[in-house]
């Protein structure tokens, strides 16, 4: 297949929702123009005590890649102790400073070890998004003993449809007392906070001592789903654990002052938040005010894992989450994702035109965050939807790239898991140079054939050379596209950065040029003697 365009003339997409330099603070494309987030943790990381250590000894060298934002993984005591990854939350109030779950550090280290890895991103001038995990708590009944066991009363629901009772109301012994004695000082009281949790912080859970594992929602005043949840499995508030209730006002109150000690405490510049399909919206967004106003950050970033792949439902969530003036929230792309996966399981068979169709960053631009990969989408995890690795070249283009979203570089897919992912190191770190220094002013966009798509940057009055990128999801011939550079760019040579061709392609007088692409490969083109510097 060797696709050629040879007249200028040919039609173009109309070009993408143009993101000036001059970006809204809190919109998915971040406080910084050409921002990329390093998701810096993979549930493979050691649990040698030493993670901290190793984002603070690395974070300069990152920075200099492009990075410019830091996802760190949850930093507070799991119920699986120095295993935890960090989701399965038991103290919030414990960054790796008290001896509970079998030791003081967590998985990743100390509180002195994180505090110092975030003073050491922070030198570069790079932010800190803290990763919010508030859906559920684990561990009352965990292997280091319980905090305490209480006897109520619950419902058991359909798992498949969470509305529907599949039996009658019957006493319950469940783990639900968290008194966190290893946070106690030597006079009995809790240290940092006093809140102690209670059966009636909760919602339901999905085991008792004293029946069969199944979803129970647990009856009381006031005790159901939340509603301004995902409408998934009839209502889709519970997902694990202890479910919290987000209705309870000891709860709200305590999360938000929470939330706002952990911003202080760990100096972060922004949030993921976990399982947001499964939280009140009404409460995120107040949990999110509360916590911007009260810290004084009132521009922190923050990002939902809302973990939906219709385009309709996530699209919805955003605008109601973002209802008012006061409500900044973006998302990760999950159609993205999906699409991306699709692709590469199409093994060159699927139809690249229609690749961005029906996004969040074609719908949403400014709220989307971009990824390929992440820790739960590899083989054999939570939500395991792995992109093979051959499209993932292809993807990064995409998302490093591009004008519009927030991309967010997955440190797996840099260094590789094994079993699960290759390591795309050398060349993510081609496409973040020339995400840094070229991917800059009008995009010119050539989504217009099953196989061959491609795009150009035009560059601006400080980054004037431009690049221009070419997909191929075709594996086994090469293709050619004719696509327009700009005027400025008019009888100029540039050079592939991802060595996937030797060429040197020339525009001509006109600014068109007729790039290639080697069978399913991406290749980026950007002027020749000019990748990397950052000057007129």
């Amino acid at each position: 297949m060797s696709q050629q365009f040879r007249r200028p003339a040919l039609a173009r997409l109309s070009q993408a929702l143009f993101v000036s330099a001059l970006i809204t603070l809190g919109s998915a494309q971040a406080q910084t123009v050409n921002g990329v987030i390093l998701q810096y943790f993979d549930d493979t990381t050691s649990n040698d005590g030493q993670h901290w250590n190793r984002v603070k000894d690395a974070a300069p060298t990152w920075k200099q890649k492009g990075i410019t934002a830091f996802w760190l993984p949850p930093a507070y005591k799991g119920s699986n102790g120095i295993n935890d990854v960090g989701y399965a939350v038991y103290d919030l109030w414990d960054l790796g400073e008290y001896n509970q779950k079998g030791a003081v550090r967590t998985k990743y280290g100390t509180k002195g070890d994180y505090i110092a890895a975030i003073d050491a991103i922070r030198a570069t001038g790079a932010q800190v998004y803290g990763d919010i995990v508030m859906n559920h708590k684990l561990g009352a009944e965990g292997r280091w003993g319980s905090d305490a066991f209480e006897d109520i009363r619950g419902t058991p629901v359909n798992g498949e449809n969470r509305l529907q009772e599949t039996g009658a109301e019957r006493a319950l012994r469940v783990a639900t007392y968290f008194a966190f004695p290893g946070r106690r000082g030597a006079d009995g009281r809790l240290q940092r906070n006093a809140f102690e949790w209670h059966w009636y912080h909760f919602d339901g859970a999905d085991r008792a001592q004293n029946q069969p594992d199944q979803i129970y929602r647990f009856s009381g005043v006031g005790k159901f789903w939340d509603t301004d949840v995902s409408n998934e499995k009839g209502n889709y508030d519970y997902l694990l654990g202890m479910d919290v209730d987000f209705q309870h006002p000891e709860v709200r109150n305590h999360l938000k002052e929470w939330g706002a000690w952990y911003t202080r405490e760990a100096k972060l510049d922004g949030f993921r938040i976990d399982a947001t399909k499964h939280i009140s919206t009404s409460y995120m967004n107040e949990w999110l005010y509360h916590v911007r106003q009260t810290t004084g950050k009132t521009n922190a970033f923050a990002v939902s894992e809302y973990w939906d792949g219709d385009i309709n439902r996530l699209s919805g969530y955003l605008n109601s989450a973002n209802s008012s003036a006061n409500d900044r929230l973006s998302a990760f792309d999950v159609p993205l994702h999906y699409r991306f996966r699709d692709a590469a399981d199409a093994n060159g068979f699927y139809n690249m035109a229609t690749l961005l169709n029906d996004t969040l960053v074609a719908w949403q631009p400014l709220r989307a965050v971009t990824f390929v990969d992440n820790h739960d989408t590899l083989a054999g995890r939570g939500l395991a939807s792995p992109v093979a690795d051959w499209f993932k070249p292809l993807a990064y283009s995409v998302i490093l790239l591009r004008q519009s979203g927030y991309p967010a570089v997955f440190v797996g897919d840099h260094a590789g898991v094994p079993g699960k992912t290759a390591a795309h190191g050398w060349l993510i770190d081609q496409m973040l140079k020339a995400r840094q220094f070229h991917a800059y002013g009008k995009q010119n966009d050539y989504f217009d054939h099953p196989d061959l798509v491609g795009w150009t940057r035009e560059g601006d009055i400080n980054h004037w050379y431009g690049h221009a990128v070419l997909l191929n999801d075709n594996r086994t011939a090469a293709g050619s596209k004719w696509m327009y550079v700009g005027a400025a760019h008019a009888n100029q040579c540039f050079k592939d950065v991802t060595n996937a061709l030797p060429d040197t392609i020339c525009a001509n007088a006109s600014g068109w040029a007729e790039f290639r692409a080697p069978a399913g490969k991406a290749t980026v083109w950007v002027r020749q003697g000019k990748f990397g510097v950052n000057t007129n």
